[in-house]
């Protein structure tokens, strides 16, 4: 009697048959797939550069914050009932003081005027650069505002007791030389002279 190892044929799956599937087994099936990594491997590159060009794109943003950016007044005009237009309203954002550079120039022959203006301004929490000597003597105060710093202006020149019209658009007639990157000036005038005692 004679033995022989016990073997299975179920549909010729076995190692090295035709049959179709199991690994080894050699069939059109294995074939297909190893078609498909090829496939897979282009699937998956494609997703790593989305994803590292989205990375990209919002790791390089600056950070957006209150203190970063001033958005533009914004004007409304409605029409009452009747169809009359009413004035048109101007919405302004508040900027934190600590943001908005400010310089104190004097325009008097008065010594010092310029550095006391500029302490009250500190101690509002305005960012004061050091004073500075205006390059004219002015009979009149003014406050000039670079571009978006309108009501800082505004709200510096009620502190100091300046008119409200002489509240200026920043340009190169300002009497004060070196301020182009600065958000306010102020240019201390002899009506801000206390009266001699």
């Amino acid at each position: 009697m004679t033995s022989e190892p016990p073997h299975s044929d179920q549909g010729g799956s076995g190692h090295g048959g035709s049959g179709h599937g199991g690994p080894g087994g050699g069939g059109s099936t294995g074939r297909a797939g190893a078609g498909i990594a090829p496939v897979r491997a282009f699937v998956v590159l494609v997703l790593f550069v989305v994803a590292a060009i989205a990375l990209v794109a919002f790791g390089t943003r600056p950070p957006v914050s209150g203190d970063a950016a001033t958005p533009p007044p914004t004007t409304t005009s409605t029409t009452a009932a009747g169809g009359h237009k009413t004035a048109p309203t101007t919405t302004t954002t508040t900027v934190p003081h600590s943001s908005v550079t400010v310089v104190v120039a004097n325009a008097t022959e008065t010594n010092g005027l310029a550095g006391q203006k500029s302490t009250i301004l500190t101690g509002q929490g305005w960012a004061v650069q050091a004073p500075v000597d205006a390059a004219t003597t002015e009979a009149t105060s003014s406050v000039y505002y670079a571009a978006g710093q309108q009501a800082s202006a505004a709200a510096i020149a009620a502190t100091l007791g300046i008119k409200p019209t002489a509240v200026l658009p920043l340009t190169t007639a300002v009497p004060v030389t070196g301020v182009s990157g600065d958000d306010v000036v102020v240019v201390v005038g002899s009506d801000l002279v206390p009266p001699a005692t």
